[in-house]
């Protein structure tokens, strides 16, 4: 082992973070620019507006709330969403899970 481990000594009182970044495996897409996070928001602001759920903000929230349950499929999950919105059975409100 390298000596220089053992020399080893924690930043100082005026060290200071000034900005996280996510740390991404090889597989994932490389970081968003401000104007790509931007985009990203206002199509799925227009989409919610118009009837239409985030699959990916589902399973998001099914990864980080429900880790034991398996979510549903996208093509599953957009027939609940329609069906939550306009019921098929009288009497039958529903709910999105979103």
């Amino acid at each position: 082992m390298s000596e220089s481990i053992y020399r080893w000594t924690p930043p100082g009182a005026g060290w200071q973070i000034k900005r996280c970044l996510l740390i991404v495996s090889a597989a994932d897409t490389p970081p968003l620019s401000r104007w790509q996070q931007i985009w990203r928001g206002l199509q799925q602001s227009f989409r919610l507006m118009v009837g239409v759920h985030d699959y990916q903000t589902y399973l998001k929230h099914m990864r980080l709330h429900h880790p034991e349950t398996p979510p549903m499929d996208e093509r599953t999950f957009h027939r609940h969403c329609l069906n939550a919105r306009f019921p098929s059975q009288a009497g039958n409100p529903g709910r999105c899970p979103c």
